[in-house]
């Protein structure tokens, strides 16, 4: 098995997504967890619908109370409230419990494909056995949490963003634009960070792999100090490769959250005209903040559906090619995922 360590080269690759990988991906997943993903669906679908109740019910009770709809009114909507809240909070719940299993039977399937022995005369024994050890530890469960997220996560979160967004078109156009002015400024800067943290990542594979075989791997006296100096390299080179994803990270999201902050505002600002013009409602505007805060966190949750899928792809061809007893060049596999065409 070759692990390659080449220079930093690989992080300024063009950036992409194999899309080959990805289907090849999505394949394994269909085959091995077809009617978890079925069931998971299904949860997913039940859990957005249910978001718009709430919208509706906040709209509703504020209304009424600025009316003066009277007691028995206000109280009979907020028992309903209380209802769907059970009923929301339930299903989420039974999708997260199934999720997880669905995501501990790929990790167990992965894990039993290992064969803790090896075989000398195919592969170098101390490179297999770190590998394996990679593997074992980290690497599948990046690929058994994308499984049991592959189709209910970005069915949920994509039909919170629509079914809400609609809920906004219908009741309040001008408010509704707000809603989408804040979301266009990030498909500039979230694709070109996501990038820069996706090569990042894939450097970050190729130094923990070999980390796991200098520690399985016996040196002899003379090889001891310099298999050392290399060891401690790798770790100050992961060490700041993950500095490095912390900032685009963290900056990203701090961008984000910005952007939603002026959202608010914005709402505010033109749900305030719109009263002063007698064209909305209090309760109205109460909901669109309401309904604003529930979009601005299936929106970062596709962003990171989207990281995982990056991931996730490539760590699974890795671990693929180990099991099989393939040679694997892992700075080759991250040229070929960056050259190739991204959605």
């Amino acid at each position: 098995m070759v692990l390659s360590d080449d220079s930093d080269s690989d992080v300024k690759e063009t950036p992409g997504v194999n899309r080959a990988l990805v289907k090849h991906l999505y394949r394994y997943i269909w085959s091995t967890s077809a009617r978890g993903q079925v069931y998971l669906s299904a949860l997913s679908i039940a859990v957005f619908l249910l978001e718009l109740v709430p919208l509706e019910l906040q709209r509703r009770i504020v209304n009424g109370a600025v009316a003066e709809r009277g007691l028995k009114y206000i109280l009979t909507l907020c028992l309903i409230y209380v209802g769907v809240a059970v009923l929301h909070g339930a299903l989420k719940f039974a999708m997260s419990v199934y999720r997880g299993s669905v995501t501990e039977g790929a990790n167990r399937r992965l894990r039993l494909r290992i064969d803790p022995t090896g075989n000398a005369q195919r592969d170098d024994s101390c490179t297999a056995k770190g590998v394996k050890v990679s593997i074992v530890v980290s690497e599948v469960e990046a690929v058994g949490g994308f499984v049991g997220s592959s189709f209910c996560d970005p069915l949920l979160n994509a039909g919170i963003l629509v079914s809400v967004f609609g809920y906004m078109m219908v009741v309040q156009p001008w408010m509704a634009l707000v809603a989408i002015l804040i979301f266009l400024p990030q498909f500039l800067f979230i694709p070109f960070l996501q990038n820069a943290i996706n090569l990042r990542t894939k450097r970050r594979i190729k130094k923990l792999r070999a980390m796991s075989v200098d520690i399985v791997n016996d040196q002899a006296a003379h090889e001891a100090t310099r298999a050392k100096r290399t060891f401690r390299q790798r770790i100050r080179d992961v060490y700041r490769l993950n500095m490095q994803i912390y900032v685009r990270k963290y900056g990203m999201n701090f961008l984000m959250n910005l952007l939603y902050t002026l959202g608010v505002i914005g709402i505010l600002g033109v749900g305030g005209w719109l009263l002063l013009q007698g064209r909305t409602e209090v309760g109205t505007i109460v909901a669109f903040i309401s309904g604003l805060s529930r979009m601005n966190g299936p929106w970062g949750e596709l962003v990171n559906y989207f990281r995982d899928l990056t991931n996730a792809g490539l760590k699974f061809r890795m671990i693929e090619s180990a099991l099989d007893g393939r040679p694997l060049d892992v700075a080759a596999e991250a040229a070929e995922t960056a050259a190739a065409t991204g959605y």
